[in-house]
């Protein structure tokens, strides 16, 4: 029960830190229409294609359907990743997946030009760093070894996930249902993989740290949380009982709330934590020039 309350009362506590001067953060729906909406996710679906390819392969979108980008940067700092084999096939997979996840959205209801997107090593070092609470020596690298690669990959998937499911009962048009939760099946599946494959190294300390795996992917979901500001919708892999499926396990190999039912989040908290600034309205983290398409550049012109 202790632990309960020192949990809540750290993502109060960082909440409180991150707030807008504004007010408070809004955790309501937005206004959009289902294009804009689903448009929206093409931020995200970006974002993965370019890490998962690179990752694998050492080229991205641009070297496969240049087209999708419309014309947007390519990506900074992008690389290729020191995998094992089977790391590398998964990755590679997946990252063909985001190209048709592109295809499906834009052939459908169209595209945005690809935002700029930062995946430098110098970045995810910044967000480790945030993650642990001090900076780490040496910095984060992603691109390093397997492990590292996993718990970078435990930073994206599930953002884009949760915004599936927040998205979908905002959608009234079968077309719009049907894509996104066909979208979303293929997402869940993504991370549950990552998920297995960090949960299979859990007490594994990632070297030269002093940090375990699994503390690694609660520090980056307290951080979610906390740039979110909307209450715990992000949870590592492995939790206190009183956040395991019935209280009866402190595996967490799928993030869900009490009722083991997938957590939803809106635009607004989702740009707060890419951009990593606890902010809708100030770009950075993942994106330096803000997210593309009506929604993400609305919030950008009201900053």
């Amino acid at each position: 029960m202790a632990s309960a309350f020192f949990f809540i009362a750290f993502i109060f506590l960082i909440t409180l830190k991150l707030s807008p001067v504004n007010g408070a953060p809004n955790c309501g729906p937005i206004v959009a229409d289902e294009t804009d909406r689903i448009q929206f996710a093409l931020n995200l679906e970006f974002l993965e294609a370019e890490f998962f390819l690179n990752g694998a392969l050492g080229h991205g979108l641009d070297s496969i359907e240049p087209s999708y980008a419309q014309g947007g940067p390519p990506p900074i700092g992008a690389t290729k990743a020191n995998l094992d084999p089977q790391v590398r096939q998964i990755f590679e997979e997946f990252g063909y997946q985001e190209v048709g996840h592109l295809r499906a959205i834009i052939t459908r209801v169209g595209g945005i030009p690809r935002p700029l997107l930062d995946l430098s090593p110098q970045n995810f070092a910044k967000i480790f760093d945030e993650a642990a609470g001090f900076k780490l020596n040496p910095p984060f690298d992603p691109y390093l070894n397997t492990l590292n690669y996993l718990l970078a990959t435990y930073v994206i998937p599930y953002v884009g996930l949760v915004g599936y499911v927040g998205t979908i009962p905002n959608l009234s048009k079968k077309s719009s249902l049907s894509l996104v939760a066909s979208l979303l099946g293929v997402e869940a599946g993504q991370d549950a993989v990552i998920r297995t494959l960090l949960y299979e190294r859990a007490e594994e300390k990632v070297l030269p740290y002093d940090i375990t795996v699994a503390q690694f992917t609660d520090y980056i979901s307290r951080l979610r949380n906390s740039l979110a500001m909307c209450g715990i919708k992000d949870e590592g892999i492995i939790v206190p009982l009183y956040l395991g499926a019935e209280n009866r396990t402190d595996s967490n190999i799928l993030s869900a709330n009490t009722d083991s039912i997938s957590y939803a989040r809106t635009p607004p908290e989702i740009l707060r934590i890419v951009y990593g600034t606890g902010n809708e309205h100030v770009p950075g983290g993942f994106y330096p020039h803000g997210g593309g398409g009506n929604i993400a550049m609305s919030f950008l012109k009201k900053a």
